[in-house]
């Protein structure tokens, strides 16, 4: 229901107190008058300055350092058919351009409802050897993978509830000991499965990447909140307070976390998160200057 909203009554206070009011003499008359026009130039003066002073100079074009290249991959979830695939379509078209100090960023959550949750991880740590500026962002399901390995059966049975049954089920391989297996049992025995090299890797990660006019974070910031100040909860999870908010961020955020049918580019964000486990697509933004394209890999559909 919308409701009306009443208006409101302007109270204007007269600026010059009852006593300065003397028609009988005109000099003090006019020693008023030359008071209201000073008093109105200088307070026009001063909220105009003042307003200038807060204005914020809003780019024209966005952009990034110049000499640079980013390829930004949204949300893998344990599909690493696509994440293999994507990372092939980046070396092509990073090859068939020119030369510049190339950057990869993964948006997080690697893990859980895709059936290859280990191999994605391995993969990702190991793109460092082909391209050493590569940086990971630590999305919710990481989070919670990570917090599942302290042996707290508590966090598990969460972990497990929210798609990390699959990434237990990647690093278990036996399916059918799995099944028979209780939360206590599982775990007890999952952090004895991870490679340390995993866990390490999942720990090295960011909370959220700057570079020139553009902020990468896994699902989006608290909106009027400096980036310095945002708290974890709201880097990773966070969801309508951001994609709802349409003022300008001072970046255009670059985030993943909510799933879309295609990219979602709107005036203050971009979100490239299109449900690789669930749609068979997984996307990665490329900017160059103030240029900006998209790849795609797609499942091969039968």
């Amino acid at each position: 229901m919308v409701k009306e909203r009443r208006g409101r009554t302007r109270v204007v206070v007269d600026p010059v107190p009852r006593w300065y009011r003397s028609p009988k003499d005109s000099g003090f008359a006019l020693y008023v008058s030359i008071y209201l026009h000073c008093r109105r130039f200088f307070d026009t003066m001063f909220w105009k300055f003042r307003s200038q002073s807060k204005e914020r100079k809003i780019p024209v074009a966005h952009a990034i350092p110049v000499g640079r290249r980013v390829y930004a991959i949204g949300d893998i979830h344990g599909r690493d058919d696509l994440f293999s695939q994507i990372i092939d379509m980046i070396r092509t078209d990073n090859l068939s351009r020119s030369q510049a100090e190339t950057t990869l960023i993964l948006l997080g959550d690697l893990v859980d409802r895709g059936p290859a949750s280990a191999e994605v991880v391995e993969r990702a740590r190991l793109l460092k050897n082909e391209f050493p500026d590569t940086r990971l962002l630590i999305g919710n399901h990481e989070e919670c993978f990570l917090a599942a390995l302290t042996g707290s059966v508590r966090r598990l049975r969460y972990f497990m509830r929210i798609g990390g049954d699959a990434t237990v089920e990647s690093y278990w391989k036996d399916s059918g000991c799995l099944a028979n297996a209780s939360f206590e049992d599982v775990a007890a025995r999952l952090p004895t499965l991870v490679p340390q090299s995993h866990i390490d890797f999942l720990n090295s990660g960011e909370d959220y990447i700057e570079i020139g006019d553009y902020a990468f974070v896994h699902a989006g910031i608290r909106p009027g909140v400096p980036f310095e100040r945002q708290s974890l909860t709201d880097l990773r999870w966070i969801r309508d307070e951001f994609l709802d908010e349409t003022s300008d961020h001072g970046k255009i955020i670059v985030h993943g976390h909510s799933i879309t049918a295609e990219p979602d580019e709107q005036a203050n964000r971009i979100g490239i998160d299109l449900g690789a486990f669930q749609s068979g697509c997984l996307a990665a933004l490329a900017l160059e200057n103030d240029q900006r394209w998209y790849l795609f890999a797609r499942e091969a559909r039968s």
